[in-house]
């Protein structure tokens, strides 16, 4: 692709001829497009902005959104004039980049927003509508920022919430490690030409949460052990009016939470288990409890996993990522609603005290479990964790989530979060979020099938990894038998938790770790917090 530098005073045909050439080499990306043989002045910096063209059907031509025809009659027609030339065709993603058309905005986006006027997709489970404003507003808004605007302003496209979200999780990257002088700046994000600020903030708030999240997951193991993940909570939660409470190993003794201690001793890092509470009602009111898997990382202990792609697992934290950050959001949108989480926080390293295949723990609900596998050990160390949660704080409902196990991956790789409920009513509601979102769950069969083959067994009660394949489904009977009565959902995160390699959202970056389902659960804590509102 030409850049800025290179371009000359050339003649419309030769422009025409060079833009049909890109085309023909990129076909997938979106383009940059200059209004002008001119040069476009400075390189960085400036403002830029992002506009819906909904796609041309039933004969009639793209159209753009209310905002971008207002702002097409500012520029007294020229951006209708470029579309025509360029021949932009609203498809969903695609678009091209005009520059010096308005004095204002150095840069301007024109995105394609797919089809007009669409809504829920029963056979998908997705409200398609939402869901192209985010891919339309991730794809402009990450395209001024390679142009290195300073300021991106988003036009809302009737969804202020949702292109919040998309233009705020694709400007996002962790870049921590990286020598500041190559670190990609992160634009200030607007909404343009609309009042519902409000909604546009709630967008902004859940897509924060989301990257932290996924700045949580995608640290290296060594900057976040356990004891740097408390600190990290301390200081995103506090401020927040959030309680966290950081219980040292004596205390994790005292307390007995043997199978937590089972796998946390084989590493020199001390465990670490967090209890956080919000409390956005009366006191009384019995909470929710969240419990997150926090392996900051699994090697696969003695069970040790084979070591090209082991760095991929410093995301089994991902668990207790998602709910520190949902609990952050939850706090920002002040939801009426009581909220604990215990995050259980240790490394599963091989060493002389690491778990050995088949050993035995008692768990606080006297039940003995054998740790067969050392490398699926996500239930393990959730097990004393869970029961010393429900057994505190008497909760209405139990959620769990990790990254437990590789068989949700190979059943529906990135596309959905795997969740085994006791509860349809709780399903629904976790189905519907995800609707909403575009960060859809999937059920899975939580059968006496099973239970059998995780209990039925000689000489204990429960196998951490039962018998046979299905090992996802396996892993969650095993959380089912901890469950004495409560609703209970779990939800696996290892085919949309860790690094993305397929099938990739437009608004998330390959390669990386993703953050998800941290929106659908903050939209799954507003649903249970507000019955009542649409």
């Amino acid at each position: 692709m030409y850049m800025r530098s290179q371009i000359r005073l050339l003649s419309r045909q030769s422009i025409s001829r060079l833009l049909k050439l890109n085309d023909r080499i990129n076909p997938t990306r979106i383009a940059l497009r200059y209004a002008s043989c001119e040069t476009s002045g400075k390189q960085g910096g400036g403002k830029g902005i992002v506009l819906g063209l909904y796609e041309k059907e039933s004969g009639k031509g793209p159209r753009l959104t209310p905002a971008g025809e207002k702002f097409d009659d500012r520029v007294q027609g020229k951006l209708s004039e470029l579309i025509c030339e360029t021949k932009i065709s609203g498809r969903l993603g695609r678009g091209k980049i005009f520059n010096n058309v308005d004095s204002e905005y150095r840069s301007i986006c024109v995105v394609g927003a797919g089809l007009e006027g669409i809504a829920f997709n029963e056979l998908e489970m997705l409200d398609e509508g939402m869901e192209n404003i985010r891919v339309a507003a991730g794809i402009g808004a990450r395209s001024l920022q390679s142009l290195k605007c300073t300021e991106v302003h988003v036009d809302h496209m009737d969804y202020p919430e949702q292109a919040a979200e998309g233009a705020a999780l694709s400007v996002w990257r962790y870049e921590d490690n990286l020598n500041k002088k190559y670190r990609t700046v992160v634009p200030k994000l607007e909404l343009h030409a609309s009042p519902d600020m409000d909604s546009w903030t709630r967008g902004l708030f859940k897509a924060e949460a989301q990257n932290l999240a996924r700045r949580l997951s995608d640290a290296p193991a060594n900057c976040m052990t356990p004891t740097n993940f408390a600190q990290a909570a301390v200081d995103a939660l506090c401020p927040c009016g959030i309680t966290v409470e950081v219980r040292t190993m004596e205390w994790i003794e005292q307390q007995r939470l043997n199978s937590f201690l089972m796998i946390a001793k084989g590493s020199c890092e001390p465990p670490v288990l967090l209890e956080i509470a919000y409390c956005g009602t009366a006191p009384e009111d019995k909470p929710i409890l969240l419990v997150g898997q926090g392996i900051t990382f699994n090697s696969g202990g003695l069970n040790l996993r084979p070591c090209n792609g082991m760095d991929e697992f410093r995301g089994d934290l991902s668990g207790a990522a998602v709910i520190l950050a949902a609990m952050r959001a939850a706090a920002a949108l002040s939801l009426p609603i009581n909220i604990t989480a215990i995050l259980p926080l240790c490394e599963n390293l091989p060493s002389g005290m690491s778990c050995k295949p088949g050993d035995v723990v008692t768990l606080l609900n006297a039940k003995t479990m054998a740790v067969r596998n050392v490398s699926r050990t996500g239930v393990v160390v959730i097990a004393d964790p869970m029961l010393y949660g429900q057994l505190t704080y008497k909760p209405r409902l139990v959620v769990d989530v990790g990254s437990m196990c590789i068989g949700i991956r190979k059943a529906v790789g990135g596309g959905a979060t795997g969740i085994w409920s006791n509860s349809h009513y709780i399903w629904k509601q976790f189905q519907r979020a995800g609707s909403l979102t575009g960060d859809r769950l999937w059920r899975f069969p939580l059968w006496r099938f099973y239970k059998d083959r995780v209990a039925e067994n000689h000489s204990f009660d429960l196998a951490n990894d039962g018998d046979g394949h299905a090992s996802s489904c396996l892993a969650a009977a095993v959380l089912h038998e901890l469950i004495p009565c409560s609703d209970w959902a779990h939800l696996d995160t290892c085919g949309t938790g860790l690094l993305t390699r397929f099938g990739i959202i437009p608004y998330l970056a390959g390669g990386r770790m993703t953050g998800r389902p941290t929106r659908t659960l903050v939209q799954f804590l507003y649903q249970m917090a507000c019955p009542d509102a649409k």
